[in-house]
């Protein structure tokens, strides 16, 4: 579990689950997958079932009010590597999740690199693992 349980837990996964929104959103075409992908994320990360609806709409509500993706690394950039690794994957699984990346959102992982201090070979080498997934899973269909 990456957060501490206590009264601030909720609002660190909302903003959490705002950078994973706009990810998704930011191709213009937010999708079911996608919005499962982010809120299986967000179990994995120490959402609970009960609280998990109110973290996404939370995190929902402060994407749509936000022109900026700074306030939303804040709690990624804090975390242990182990964790910001487990969400920049959970960023490509959102934007391979309809089989191919845009420029768009290619530039967002680009600068969420710079601002979550994530090694430039790193977030290659997650990119790649991801979308090979993404690839073979597309074939084996």
């Amino acid at each position: 579990m990456f957060f501490k349980k206590d009264k601030n837990e909720n609002n660190d996964l909302s903003k959490v689950a705002a950078l994973l929104i706009h990810a998704a959103k930011i191709d213009e075409n937010f999708s079911k997958s996608e919005e499962a992908i982010i809120k299986q994320a967000l179990l994995q990360i120490g959402a609970s079932n009960e609280n998990l609806e109110s973290i996404f709409l939370n995190g929902k509500k402060i994407e749509e009010n936000s022109n900026q993706i700074l306030e939303f690394t804040k709690e990624v950039k804090n975390m242990e590597e182990k964790d910001k690794v487990k969400i920049v994957e959970t960023l490509w699984r959102i934007i391979y999740s309809n089989d191919e990346a845009d420029i768009y959102e290619t530039s967002l992982m680009r600068r969420l690199a710079g601002l979550l201090y994530i090694d430039n070979k790193l977030m290659g080498d997650i990119k790649e693992k991801i979308k090979s997934k993404s690839d073979h899973d597309l074939h084996s269909k």
